[in-house]
């Protein structure tokens, strides 16, 4: 779902989820859920580490496009990142998402996604299993794609849950990509912005790289979601980091990425530091007339 100078991964095969050993001026401050890694040898995506028991989230519901006007807590760690920009300060947080939409563990590696700190905004790194099923869209690699919701894709979701303004990005092993912003649920007012995304991809695994300004970001993002998508027909599977809890399933429930109640509390502060404030984006600023509407 967009443009920055960030180094391609180097061709197939290439991973840039080093292991590398880190000394940290200052620890890092978890919040409440969260596992703080000691300082140490990076546990690479795929291999066993030591986390929390997984347990509860959510597919999706037609979105509706408003006009433009321009219940396990599944692997999360925070460990000191040498990106950030407050030095001694700043995190990479990484999630597994380790079960389907509806609360079941998954049957494959689980997909993985990291978020670090960068110059301007987010780096979202994502590693998951390819299983190449739907075939590959027939949009340009490196461009905005309509509708990837339909086809093998990563996505990641920032809310704000109290205006319910959020921003929704969704990556393909293919290279193609679509971001969304969304001012209330489902209703899209901007789509298929630019987005600088980089993809590695093997017969079996693909990583991909997006970097994600500021400018995209609603005002004051407090909860996350992740999602992973893939299959044909009646083997299609939809994977959520947050997934819908099993006592609240009711019968004929279809998944819907979109049940922001099920989504997880968030600060951008565990990436940069406790005084850290998120910037402000002259494009949500565009909204201002409903975020005034949300608050009445």
């Amino acid at each position: 779902m967009t443009n920055s100078a960030h180094a391609l991964l180097r061709g197939p095969g290439t991973r840039f989820f080093p292991s590398t050993a880190w000394r940290p001026r200052r620890p890092c401050e978890p919040r409440p859920g969260m596992c703080a890694l000691r300082a140490g040898k990076a546990t690479p995506p795929g291999a066993s580490a030591p986390r929390e028991p997984a347990g509860p989230g959510a597919a999706r519901l037609p979105v509706r496009v408003l006009a433009s006007r321009s219940s396990a807590a599944p692997l999360l760690r925070v460990r000191p990142s040498g990106l950030g920009l407050l030095p001694g300060k700043s995190c990479e947080m990484d999630f597994k998402i380790e079960h389907t939409w509806d609360g079941f563990p998954v049957k494959h590696e689980p997909a993985f996604v990291r978020l670090n700190p960068g110059e301007g905004g987010v780096m979202v790194e994502v590693s998951a299993p390819f299983f190449n099923d739907p075939p590959a869209p027939l949009g340009e690699p490196g461009k905005p794609f309509n509708g990837l919701w339909d086809y093998e894709v990563m996505e990641v979701f920032f809310l704000n849950d109290v205006t319910e303004q959020y921003l929704e990005v969704e990556l393909c092993p293919h290279g193609q990509h679509l971001v969304l912003l969304l001012s209330g649920r489902r209703n899209v007012w901007k789509q298929e912005l630019t987005l600088s995304f980089k993809v590695s991809r093997g017969e079996t695994k693909w990583e991909g790289r997006a970097y994600l300004p500021w400018s995209y970001f609603p005002p004051n993002v407090t909860k996350f979601n992740a999602f992973a998508i893939h299959g044909s027909k009646e083997k299609r599977s939809y994977e959520a980091l947050y997934p819908v809890p099993q006592h609240e399933l009711q019968q004929g429930q279809k998944p819907d990425f979109h049940r922001l109640e099920y989504f997880k509390p968030f600060t951008f502060n565990t990436l940069f530091g406790k005084e850290w404030r998120q910037p402000e984006s002259d494009l949500w600023l565009i909204e201002k007339p409903d975020v005034q509407a949300y608050n009445q």
